[in-house]
């Protein structure tokens, strides 16, 4: 299963059976990702949501600490971080995380300003 592509398409499974109700099936499909490809961001930030969906801040910490030391930089998984750990009580770490996606965000505007001005051309009146 190190094929990126049939990866990226059980992430999508799992996603989707998770829309439609079914968390532990999509868990099981993340899980078996992980299990083949334990650097796998993507299957790492899927499974910290559905953790965090379902109010087991605990795995969702879990998930998205993995997902944190594959990508520390990802606006994202600092934005998941930073709810997660407001929902655990602590708004000094939710404060850093919080900081943190706000600078990934910045970084990523500066890489692409055209994108960046497109957006904000769109929400002018």
């Amino acid at each position: 299963m190190s094929d990126t592509t049939e990866i990226s398409d059980i992430i999508e499974d799992a996603t989707f059976d998770f829309t439609m109700g079914d968390s532990d099936q999509a868990i099981s499909k993340l899980e078996a990702v992980l299990d083949a490809n334990p650097d796998s961001f993507e299957a790492w930030h899927a499974l910290c949501e559905i953790h965090y969906s379902a109010k087991s801040y605990e795995a969702a910490l879990r998930a998205a600490e993995q997902a944190h030391s594959i990508r520390p930089d990802d606006l994202f998984i600092n934005t998941s971080l930073s709810r997660i750990w407001l929902e655990l009580g602590s708004k000094e770490k939710a404060e850093h995380f919080g900081a943190q996606s706000k600078v990934a965000s910045w970084k990523e505007q500066l890489k692409n300003p055209e994108a960046s001005q497109a957006g904000l051309d769109a929400t002018s009146p």
